[in-house]
């Protein structure tokens, strides 16, 4: 992937999208939760589309932005459709394309019809940002291949820091969709626990075949560990996260800020 320097007659969203990519491809400051927290996420999620996936494989990746996962997969051997409601970070995509297949799909995806199944459909941090997770899910599931695969991450609704509502505790969500779609942290309108992760699973008709949960206060900097992070060697960071990784199901809910879920069709 090719490193950009920014340029003043960028579009807006352009330059909105690169302090991201400094961190969670150029790797320009390590020393950050934000950083930590995205690398402990790309590493997982990738490793699970490498589990059910070949290269070679046609993969959907949902409100892409940036492209950064599109990228990656495309350099991995994978057949990338790049999707984001933004048409115009498709240059900005291409731009930082160096080799692999990814050919591009703008527009809303509750809306978009494709001539083809995929073999794996991700969505990364998208499903807190939608309305109607259900619907979404749901949709998205008409996309698979028989035996396909979702690879899905958001936020733990669980954490305990999380103050936003569950999806089931809104009984109309509908209110939301004026707001919905917004980028980042202050666009997330639900965040799932993992109860409801299943639930709204079955319903598309999809079954859970994995969960992981990662990336704990420390990697994630909270609670003002971020001071700790420009100080600890990244070995003692790892070590924190494989430690609070490896404690029982009721505590690690709690501990840990993301879920990374592989999802297929019901048998």
């Amino acid at each position: 992937m090719k490193k950009l320097k920014k340029r003043q007659d960028w579009h807006e969203s352009w330059k909105y999208s690169y302090p991201y990519d400094l961190l969670e491809v150029y790797e320009d400051n390590k020393q950050t939760g934000y950083y930590f927290a995205y690398a402990n996420r790309r590493k997982h999620t990738l490793q699970l589309i490498q589990k059910v996936a070949k290269p070679g494989a046609k993969i959907l990746d949902v409100a892409a932005a940036q492209g950064n996962f599109s990228l990656l997969l495309a350099e991995m051997g994978y057949n990338v459709t790049w999707n984001d409601l933004r048409d115009e970070l498709i240059d900005y995509v291409k731009l930082k394309w160096e080799y692999g297949k990814i050919s591009y799909a703008p527009g809303n995806i509750f809306t978009l019809n494709f001539d083809h199944q995929f073999d794996v459909v991700l969505i990364a941090e998208v499903i807190e940002h939608v309305a109607h997770p259900d619907e979404f899910l749901r949709k998205i599931s008409q996309m698979l291949k028989p035996g396909g695969y979702i690879v899905l991450s958001t936020p733990n609704g669980e954490y305990f820091k999380n103050n936003l509502p569950r999806f089931s505790d809104c009984p109309d969500p509908s209110q939301f969709e004026a707001v919905q779609f917004k980028p980042n942290s202050d666009g997330h309108i639900f965040l799932l626990h993992l109860d409801e992760v299943e639930q709204l699973a079955n319903k598309a008709g999809l079954v859970v075949e994995e969960i992981r949960l990662l990336t704990n206060s420390l990697t994630n900097g909270h609670i003002k560990l971020h001071y700790l992070l420009r100080l600890l060697p990244v070995s003692w960071i790892q070590i924190c996260e494989k430690l609070t990784s490896s404690l029982p199901l009721p505590l690690k809910r709690k501990l840990h800020t993301t879920t990374v879920t592989l999802l297929t069709h019901t048998k």
